[in-house]
């Protein structure tokens, strides 16, 4: 939001006195002189008017440097958020690239352990056909010693 004194309303009508003020101007002890040696009192609106007329300008100027301040901050923001954008694809990528490095790696072990898996598994299935091989061979020896006790009286 940017400021202007133009909004503000002017005020040329005179305006109470600061203690300051009182001391600035020349006091008339000899009365008998009248007004011709005091300052009148156009002068002192004109005095008033000029102070005012300096503090309007003196806030103007703030009102302004605060403004420029505010179109730098957006020129340092917008500059920010430029640089943001074009980092933030950049830094997508890199990560993308990562994680398929990653993605990579784990496939690589995955295979090693599935490769091992498979092996043991065979192994498995091997000492499972001797295990039958053997239970059959078994069973056929006690068949004919089953026999073989009947057999004899």
């Amino acid at each position: 939001m940017d400021f202007s004194l133009d909004e503000l309303p002017s005020s040329s009508h005179s305006t109470p006195k600061s203690r300051h003020e009182d001391s600035e101007m020349p006091e008339d002890h000899d009365s008998s002189r009248g007004m011709s040696s005091s300052l009148s009192i156009t002068d002192i609106q004109e005095n008033i008017c000029s102070s005012i007329d300096d503090i309007r300008g003196r806030v103007q100027d703030l009102v302004e440097e605060i403004n420029d301040s505010r179109t730098s901050d957006q020129k340092v923001m917008d500059s920010f958020e430029e640089k943001l954008m074009k980092k933030v694809p950049e830094m997508c990528q890199q990560m993308k690239e990562h994680m398929y490095t990653v993605y990579e790696e784990n496939s690589n072990k995955m295979e090693v352990k599935l490769q091992e898996l498979f092996e043991v598994l065979e192994r498995c299935t091997k000492l499972n056909t001797e295990l039958m091989e053997a239970t059959q061979a078994l069973a056929g020896l006690r068949e004919d010693l089953d026999i073989s006790q009947t057999s004899e009286p």
